[in-house]
């Protein structure tokens, strides 16, 4: 379009340094997710909702408040919800302060399965991640994931 600005194109180093964590991204999450189907029959997603809600007082959240934990839309968590309630991993109530909410409640059969799953998902993420880094590469991972993680949320 006319008057538009010409983007800021990446130099070559700021290209490769993209491609290799967008890859790596990728890798990562598909690396985990087919760990937990195999040894768990858990997607990424729905461990990470386990244990979302385990880390809760309660073991309860709103499942608005656990769609942000775990980054899905809402209508994608509450189908998710849906599935682990049928699974017995979870209920539904609702949020006693607030009837226009609905809180996610762990159950104790998704807590056993959770804590069953647990030892080979930090398994995987030790030899895939924080193994491959020495000390100083563990803080710089973190830091860097920090700084994008406040860009993003400052842009939306």
């Amino acid at each position: 379009m006319p008057g538009t600005p010409e983007p800021r194109w990446l130099t070559p180093e700021e290209l490769a340094a993209w491609r290799s964590f967008s890859l790596m991204m990728s890798m990562l999450t598909t690396a985990l997710d087919s760990q937990l189907q195999r040894d768990s029959q858990l997607s990424y997603v729905e461990y990470y909702t386990l244990a979302g809600l385990s880390e809760s007082p309660e073991w309860t959240m709103r499942i608005s408040e656990l769609a942000v934990f775990v980054n899905a839309e809402l209508s994608r968590m509450s189908h998710l919800i849906k599935r682990l309630e049928g699974r017995g991993f979870v209920r539904r109530e609702a949020d006693p302060t607030d009837g226009r909410y609905t809180n996610a409640i762990l159950t104790e059969d998704g807590h056993e399965h959770l804590v069953r799953a647990a030892p080979g998902h930090v398994s995987a993420v030790r030899r895939l991640v924080i193994d491959a880094l020495d000390p100083a590469a563990l803080r710089a991972l973190r830091s860097t994931s920090d700084a994008v993680i406040g860009r993003m949320m400052t842009d939306q």
